[in-house]
């Protein structure tokens, strides 16, 4: 039998099936890894002829278990907000604030009577910028002490990081491609060797039975199997299994140190960070609860000489209401500024990021897989089918160009 398969004139068409297979498992997981990042928007015509990632398609999904299912495990914003130190966010913005109280003032005073103001005394105006200046420590001090206090009731984390990740989906699929990494890598290449293996299994059934429809019907195998298989093997088993000398676990669940050290660092670099934090206080859905705060805070300041005494020398007594709505306006429009400094929120960011790396270390194996099982779950049948389709082409083109069938 060997000697009459040697000799049959088909022999390296034969010989080529699992090495086509391999090919044919390759592409269709590249494809299936493609498929759930990218495009980010819809392309096509909706609702059905077309596609867009899953992950992008999803993000407001994505972002909810990423906040449900992770962070949330890994600590609240509270804690997270004082393990930036407060003090230190308090000084750094009494820094920023004190370096330019002269250039705010001035903003604030010309709009409302800039002759005025420009025309007054060097001394009087050195006046009013040492008032304002010797004020604002304390006033900055008493103001992020309450922030800090009611961080909760004014950030929604889930609207902070939703909102984020859905005006930059590329975002989220970053996170996601960066932590699993490793992982995609082994999706798309086991596809060539469960391919190959499925290829040799092939070549024997197709001497046996020499039908049209055993190299699409193959084909098509191969491309669910390989797909299945390597999402399997990435999860599964769940917790260390011992064959022998062997210590079986899903692949994605034994890097859960090198995965909780890019997931932390992403985060804090990325999402949770202390300006997107502060953003949220100011204009986020609970941001008129901050701005209250603000003004009750900016009432010694408002009330006292300062003020008072700059309305008296520009625009009289009748304008002093307008210049403290103007200094309250001003006060919410200047305070992200301090905040886009990189270093500091670079510094502010390792602390938590020590705290979540360390954290997510300790999660159980099935709180940790929920970190990026969700962006294979979600309609991970599709990616399948996706796959036997394509493995089925695969086969049918075969059958044509290579043994001349139809």
């Amino acid at each position: 039998m060997l000697e009459s398969w040697l000799s049959d004139p088909d022999f390296f068409k034969y010989l080529a099936l699992p090495f086509i297979a391999g090919a044919v498992g390759w592409i269709t997981n590249w494809m299936a890894v493609q498929m759930t990042f990218y495009p980010l928007e819809f392309v096509g015509i909706r609702p059905w002829l077309g596609w867009q990632g899953i992950i992008p398609a999803k993000v407001t999904k994505m972002a909810d278990i990423v906040v449900d299912k992770t962070l949330q495990k890994l600590g609240s914003l509270d804690e997270f907000f004082r393990e930036m130190e407060p003090e230190k966010i308090a000084a750094h913005l009494t820094r920023s604030t004190q370096a330019r109280i002269e250039e705010y003032t001035d903003e604030i005073m010309s709009e409302r009577n800039g002759v005025l103001w420009d025309n007054l005394p060097l001394v009087v105006k050195q006046r009013v910028y040492n008032r304002a200046r010797r004020m604002v420590p304390e006033l900055i001090d008493n103001l992020v002490d309450d922030i800090s206090t009611n961080i909760e009731d004014l950030v929604d984390l889930k609207h902070m990081i939703t909102t984020q990740m859905e005006s930059d989906k590329e975002l989220l699929v970053r996170v996601f491609k960066e932590v699993g990494e490793p992982e995609f890598k082994f999706v798309i290449n086991s596809g060539f060797y469960f391919g190959f293996l499925f290829g040799l299994i092939q070549i024997p059934v197709f001497i046996m039975v020499p039908m049209n429809w055993v190299l699409p019907f193959f084909g098509f195998l191969v491309g669910i199997a390989t797909n299945w298989m390597a999402l399997n093997v990435i999860f599964r088993p769940l917790n260390p299994v011992k064959v022998g000398p062997l210590r079986l676990q899903g692949l994605f669940l034994k890097r859960q140190k090198d995965v909780a050290e890019s997931f932390a660092r992403l985060t804090t670099k990325e999402v949770v960070t202390l300006q997107n934090i502060m953003y949220q206080v100011l204009n986020g859905p609970r941001g008129d609860r901050t701005k209250a705060l603000i003004k009750k805070h900016l009432k010694p300041l408002l009330d006292g000489g300062v003020v008072r005494t700059a309305a008296q020398l520009t625009v009289g007594p009748e304008g002093y209401h307008d210049i403290k709505k103007a200094v309250e306006e001003k006060a919410i429009d200047f305070s992200l500024e301090p905040f886009e400094d990189e270093e500091f929120n670079r510094e502010r960011g390792m602390v938590v990021e020590r705290i979540m790396r360390e954290r997510m270390e300790e999660l159980s194996s099935e709180e940790f897989q929920n970190l990026l099982r969700p962006a294979f779950q979600e309609d991970e049948w599709i990616l399948i089918l996706v796959g036997g389709f394509l493995g089925a082409t695969a086969g049918l083109c075969q059958l044509i160009f290579i043994f001349g069938l139809a």
